[in-house]
């Protein structure tokens, strides 16, 4: 059923024209925000949920325009010299850092999304990484024709080290990309997703292609913005992400319902600070105040 509900989603993907048009990567308004090379960063007052209860802690959200090999599927070294190989990518980090009593925990997410999703519409690669004092996880996923390789690594001997492939459908991991290049043109009704590959390693499952249900509304309480909402059914669980109606489609926050240690607990992230900056050059111990106009590392 699913692979009847991708076709149509792939269909419209490739025939929309607007879609094609809004994302342009010589788009003036799209270029003018993030063709200037620096990257926009956003903090996150974090509730995570883990163990059946909330745990506080912070999000960090780092969207950014690379070159990508397409072949290699990692940043280019030297795209100028390699332009047959690149494609410009809208790159999304995701980092939550929050503790489980008395052990810390981190989660890192990257994912790459094509700008030109005329010649290029699907997500090329993710990669997703959990710390916490016991060990840690590593999952990749990489575009195959017609299809995505998984690879997992991790300390659980269940899990071991894992090599799969599944049908390509779109991925939960990268909604907040699509929310950025043109959320109007984000999937709706009953469709086919690869669930988040963060979420499988917390549950410890295989990732799988499974039926969704999304919609994409207006906010119930703010008319400038717009929430984006996905409901699985197996096992049950809803995210929902708000976001800005007007370019360039900001995120405000999200959230997550789902079972946790056999409680239905909400993981929430809410907005506190954005910055447009390169932050890879501001390393010296002087930029350190930077991380108070993030509103980072606040009790």
């Amino acid at each position: 059923m699913y692979l009847k509900k991708l076709s149509s989603w792939v269909l419209v993907l490739l025939l929309s024209s607007s879609f094609l048009q809004s994302i342009d990567a010589q788009d003036p308004k799209f270029d003018g925000y993030w063709g200037h090379g620096d990257a926009e960063i956003t903090s996150f007052e974090l509730e995570q949920a883990r163990y059946g209860e909330i745990r506080k802690g912070q999000a960090v959200q780092i969207f950014v325009t690379e070159d990508f090999s397409r072949s290699k599927q990692v940043k280019l070294d030297q795209p100028e010299t390699k332009k047959l190989d690149a494609v410009k990518i809208l790159k999304m980090n995701l980092n939550k850092k929050f503790n489980t009593g008395l052990y810390d925990y981190s989660m890192m997410q990257s994912v790459f999304t094509p700008v030109d999703e005329d010649k290029y519409p699907y997500t090329m690669k993710t990669t997703t990484s959990i710390q916490d004092w016991c060990g840690q996880t590593f999952t990749q996923v990489n575009l195959q024709a017609y299809r995505y390789k998984v690879s997992i690594r991790s300390y659980f001997e269940s899990e071991g080290d894992v090599e799969e492939v599944l049908e390509q459908a779109i991925l939960e991991d990268e909604i907040w990309n699509r929310i950025r290049l043109n959320p109007e043109e984000l999937p709706t009704g009953e469709f086919a997703m690869i669930p988040s590959a963060a979420m499988a390693r917390l549950i410890h499952k295989t990732p799988v292609v499974t039926d969704v249900e999304a919609s994409n509304e207006k906010h119930k309480s703010n008319s400038s913005l717009m929430t984006y909402t996905v409901k699985f059914l197996e096992p049950e669980r809803v995210l929902a992400i708000d976001y800005h109606k007007t370019f360039p489609h900001h995120i405000v926050g999200w959230k997550e319902t789902y079972e946790d240690n056999g409680k239905k607990l909400t993981t929430k992230a809410t907005k506190k600070a954005t910055l447009m900056i390169d932050y890879w050059n501001k390393n010296s111990s002087s930029d350190s105040k930077l991380r108070k106009v993030l509103k980072l590392d606040e009790e």
